[in-house]
């Protein structure tokens, strides 16, 4: 039992702790101007499971998500955030915000999503807000 609770610990400090609360992941994209990635799903949903526990932290470990700052909402802890994320009904979304000289673009994928698919929803958005940055002035976004 204590090699199996040392394991897990090893494990999570291995990978450390890379999901902000929504808060003050939404603080650093408005401070910072980078991209916001949201993950909204819930604890009984497999597929949100597998996206939280599998696909992203691989990403993570990567360091595939470091131009974008990354945070979840549990949409039945955080229901009223989360509907706000949300385009229309179904988990896990996956929801991109980028600032554009119009103001915050959201770009949203639902259901599991492979590796791939979300690294080229993050490198498009990486790419184009460095090439956007010069345009930009980064002003604070409403929560």
């Amino acid at each position: 039992m204590l090699g199996i609770t040392m394991a897990i610990l090893l494990q999570v400090s291995a990978v450390g702790d890379t999901t902000a609360d929504y808060s003050s992941a939404f603080k650093d994209a408005s401070e910072t101007g980078k991209p916001m990635l949201v993950l909204v799903g819930t604890d009984w949903c497999p597929a949100c499971v597998t996206m939280k526990q599998s696909i992203i932290p691989r990403l993570q470990r990567a360091g595939r998500l470091s131009g974008v700052v990354y945070t979840e909402v549990d949409a039945d802890a955080q229901p009223r955030i989360a509907h706000r994320i949300m385009s229309g009904g179904g988990y896990p979304q996956l929801a991109l915000y980028r600032k554009t000289k119009d103001g915050w673009r959201r770009q949203v994928l639902i259901g599991v999503q492979s590796e791939s698919t979300i690294q080229t929803l993050v490198d498009r958005a990486v790419a184009a807000q460095e090439a956007d940055s010069d345009k930009l002035e980064v002003l604070p976004i409403s929560q």
